[in-house]
């Protein structure tokens, strides 16, 4: 049938289109994502904004310097003089203003702006290790859909022979036209499963270059990885090494610090605040005036009523801090079955190669011995396609198997926190 020519064609386009692709390490896949991908680089600016309001804590421990300067005149009545008097006043001055003592208000919100910005930091390695996990998990699912497209592809030149040879088998009336009919919508099968494969390929490429932050990968594609098998250390070592490493704990004790600052900054808003204050000028009638002025004192705020504002703001801070130290026992919580999963992740993935290898072998082997049989004319077609079938499905099962392996390696690295 002249339509059965179009599968060589789409085979030879594909081969093409494989061969074409540039390597992608995956080194320069992760380095390309910390460089390029949008949330890292919002991170890294919610970092430099938090460092600033850090900044602006500090401030409130130096002084403050103005300088202003004033014009005023006036028409107005004086009794004692029982008439109208015409005032003019030109001042320039300097003027200085340093907190001297304020009971905790400006160590407080130091703290609570330190804590913020460390915090920030580990939201950026959260982002960073995150980004990674997915650049790596979208690697290996762009290699194990390449390397089923290619076993998809295998199986479409097998079937092809086989319905060549149920062709010649009909003509020479060796065998019925079931046999080719058979054949022939085994063929198309495969044919439609090479397409979906070659999709699958297409799909997992766009969510690599999407983890990449860039459009495309255009004809790259990535390199295979060792085959080495990773150190995995016990459960109990990588429960350790996860409760020291992960940033989202790092990020609650910073966050724990901001709450806890916030709160001796609310509860120094009973105790009273002095400042110095000191000023020199020129001030007289006429402009430029050149009386010299100048001034010093003391200031002592003291807190009487606020309405309630300090005393609740305490509370609100108060809650804070109880609600991070929750969230706090929880993520820990969280880590302990991350890490758990992860661990029987890599153990099941480990084990699946194993025994996918022998399904694999027995399937080939189960193959060879149908496609004998049949070219001997001791077998039939559905023996044929059957174990056809058989082979693909235990080839695909290794392919997937084998990069499930990789990816759980990934996830266990995520968990840890040494991604």
């Amino acid at each position: 049938m002249k339509h059965l020519a179009i599968f060589p064609i789409i085979f030879l386009l594909m081969t093409a289109s494989l061969h074409a692709a540039e390597p992608l390490t995956l080194g320069e896949a992760l380095a390309t994502a910390l460089k390029n991908h949008p949330r890292v680089s919002e991170a890294r600016e919610n970092l430099k904004g938090a460092k600033a309001r850090t900044g602006q804590a500090l401030a409130n421990y130096y002084p403050q310097i103005t300088i202003a300067a004033d014009w005023a005149k006036s028409r107005s009545f004086l009794t004692p003089l029982g008439g109208i008097r015409n005032t003019e006043v030109h001042t320039e001055a300097l003027y200085l203003k340093q907190t001297i003592y304020d009971f905790g208000r400006t160590a407080g919100a130091v703290a609570a702006a330190r804590g913020n910005s460390t915090a920030a930091a580990e939201d950026l390695a959260l982002t960073e290790q995150d980004l990674a996990f997915r650049v790596r998990a979208a690697y290996y699912l762009v290699l194990a859909a390449a390397q089923q497209t290619v076993a998809v592809r295998e199986t479409v030149r097998a079937r092809e022979e086989v319905y060549r040879q149920a062709r010649e088998f009909f003509n020479e009336g060796i065998r019925a036209k079931v046999d080719v009919a058979r054949a022939e919508a085994d063929l198309h099968g495969a044919g439609t499963s090479l397409i979906r494969a070659e999709n699958n390929l297409e799909i997992a490429k766009v969510e690599l270059a999407n983890a990449m932050g860039v459009p495309s990968l255009e004809d790259r594609m990535p390199v295979e990885p060792g085959t080495a098998a990773a150190d995995v250390p016990e459960r109990s070592l990588a429960l350790q090494i996860a409760l020291a490493n992960r940033a989202e704990l790092k990020r609650f004790a910073a966050l724990k610090q901001a709450a806890a600052g916030n709160l001796k900054a609310a509860r120094s808003g009973h105790l009273p605040i002095l400042s110095g204050t000191a000023s020199a000028g020129y001030a007289d009638q006429d402009f430029p005036p050149d009386g010299n002025v100048w001034a010093v004192g003391l200031n002592l705020t003291v807190p009487i009523f606020s309405g309630f504002a300090t005393v609740e703001q305490t509370n609100a801070a108060v809650a804070s801090l109880r609600a991070v130290e929750a969230q706090e026992i929880d993520q820990k919580l969280q880590i302990v079955k991350e890490v758990d999963s992860a661990w029987f992740g890599v153990r099941e993935a480990s084990a699946r190669i194993l025994s996918t290898a022998k399904e694999e072998a027995a399937a080939l082997e189960n193959l060879a011995l149908s496609m004998g049989r049949y070219q001997e004319e001791v077998g039939n077609i559905i023996e044929v396609t059957d174990a056809q079938a058989l082979a693909l499905t235990a080839e695909t099962d290794h392919i997937q198997a084998v990069y499930d392996y990789h990816t759980a390696l990934a996830l266990f690295d995520r968990a840890l926190g040494t991604l």
